[in-house]
C-alpha cells in the first residue's frame, strides 16, 4: 500500500515541468523613454522613483547584472522643491584637490546657479557603484526649463507619488 503511494507521488513528480530561471540579455533590451516635470516635485522622493526606471527594477525582466533601465527626461528642474529647511541648511561639500581645497556650498544656491548637478549627485548615489550604475546614469537627461530635444523619442509621463 505505502509503495504504490509512494510510486503515484513519484510519477506525478516527473511529470511536473523544471522552472527555468530567466536571464535577460543586453541585446533584448528594450527601452522607452519617460518625461518627469519636477515642478513643485520633493527632490528624494521624486529621484528614488527615477533611480528605479533607471535601474529598470519596474520591469519584469530586471536583472542585476545586466542594464535594463529606461530613458528619463527631468525637465524644471530649477523649480524643485526640498523638505524641512535644507534649501537653506544642507550644504554640499566638493574639493578641488589643492591644499586647503575643502569646499562647501549651500544647496539652495547650487539649485539656483546649476540645478543639474544636485539632480546628478542624488541620483548617482543611488546607482550602483560600477561601470553598470555610470551607464544608467548616462541615461538621465536633466533640463533646468521646459524645453527638451528629446520630443522625437515620444516620451511617455512617469507618475511620481508624493
Amino acid at each position: 500500500m505505502f509503495q504504490k503511494a509512494l510510486f503515484l507521488i513519484h510519477s506525478a513528480l516527473r511529470n511536473i515541468k523544471k522552472m527555468n530561471t530567466f536571464m535577460a540579455k543586453k541585446e533584448n533590451v528594450k527601452r522607452n523613454w519617460y518625461i518627469v516635470d519636477a515642478k513643485d516635485k520633493i527632490l528624494g522622493r521624486m529621484l528614488t522613483t527615477v533611480s528605479r526606471v533607471l535601474q529598470g527594477k519596474h520591469k519584469p525582466e530586471y536583472t542585476p547584472h545586466v542594464d535594463a533601465g529606461d530613458f528619463v527626461i527631468i525637465t524644471n528642474a530649477s523649480k524643485v522643491k526640498l523638505t524641512g529647511k535644507k534649501m537653506e541648511e544642507k550644504i554640499h561639500y566638493y574639493v578641488t584637490h589643492f591644499q586647503g581645497g575643502l569646499r562647501k556650498r549651500m544647496v539652495g544656491k547650487t539649485l539656483e546657479t546649476a540645478p543639474e548637478k544636485v539632480f546628478n549627485r542624488s541620483v548617482r548615489r543611488m546607482l550602483p557603484r560600477s561601470k553598470l550604475g555610470k551607464a544608467m546614469l548616462r541615461k538621465l537627461k536633466i533640463y533646468e526649463g521646459a524645453e527638451h530635444p528629446h520630443q522625437a523619442q515620444q516620451p511617455k509621463e512617469l507618475i511620481i507619488r508624493n
